[in-house]
């Protein structure tokens, strides 16, 4: 995606290199509000994702049909790419860095991940609205699941990442390994230098490696399920309000299985020293 505040190259530039109409960037960061006949399908295929990751754009089709909602495969699939979802299966191309963007291997397979900030991890989700869309970004410790920074914005741009990684360094300390997908944000300068700067060895996942993100995955499951469906935000201030409330839950009261029945904060904080970091 593109990075508006990119040290050596313009937003023309940029442009240029993904073959994207400028005008279509600007609009880009003011969505514009959408038909409510629109913003519901899209709700109900995000809804049917978290349901059937698994499915793609035919299958998709097939259950929304099911439900007496007729619409085209070729819609489905351009709603898809709108709110970046994609089938989960072993396949190429599921993420797509922006040309000249380094990507870094995969540092985690037959890795025991036992301890906290040995691993952290980020990913981006859709967040459908009544008159748009906003996206929601968040940072996580593999060990504790704890959510350790997030933010909210109206555009996939690098910024709102980078915000959100810096405030969980500050916070938190540093992880041993950082552990991404292959999106743009994501391997673009403006984060990979703040993990170079602060001594982070950096990981992304392999083309084909469905699989590797699975707890902020679950995560996204759990925040849309547990919150933002149930509330039906109108707007950004009303969600990010919400959000804050429902991400202190996540870390102080919701039991895990995955946990022995604890909370992310019991076990993140179990450790003296981590607890001293995060002060």
């Amino acid at each position: 995606m593109i990075e508006p505040h990119h040290r050596h190259l313009s937003v023309v530039r940029q442009c240029q290199l993904l073959k994207l109409a400028r005008a279509e960037f600007y609009r880009s960061l003011k969505p514009r509000p959408v038909p409510p006949e629109q913003a519901q399908l899209i709700r109900r295929i995000d809804e049917l994702h978290l349901q059937h990751p698994h499915a793609g754009s035919r299958h998709l089709r097939d259950l929304l049909q099911r439900e007496g909602v007729h619409v085209g495969r070729e819609r489905i699939r351009r709603l898809m790419r709108l709110m970046g979802l994609v089938a989960v299966a072993p396949k190429p191309n599921t993420s797509k860095p922006a040309p000249g963007h380094k990507i870094y291997p995969y540092l985690l397979r037959g890795v025991s991940i036992d301890r906290v900030n040995q691993v952290w991890s980020t990913d981006i989700t859709y967040i459908p609205m009544p008159r748009g869309h906003l996206y929601l970004v968040a940072i996580m410790d593999w060990h504790s699941r704890r959510v350790l920074a997030w933010r909210a914005s109206n555009s996939m741009d690098t910024r709102f990442c980078v915000e959100a990684l810096k405030e969980a360094l500050a916070r938190y300390g540093t992880p041993e390994i950082f552990n991404t997908d292959q999106g743009s944000q994501f391997t673009s300068e403006a984060f990979t230098g703040v993990l170079l700067e602060h001594g982070v060895k950096i990981s992304m996942d392999g083309k084909g490696r469905a699989t590797d993100n699975a707890f902020i995955e679950r995560l996204w499951r759990s925040v849309k399920y547990e919150n933002v469906y149930l509330y039906g935000y109108s707007d950004r201030f009303t969600l990010t309000r919400g959000l804050d409330k429902y991400f202190r839950w996540f870390n102080q009261g919701r039991p895990h299985q995955g946990l022995d029945g604890k909370t992310p904060d019991e076990v993140y904080f179990a450790n003296s020293s981590t607890f001293k970091q995060a002060a």
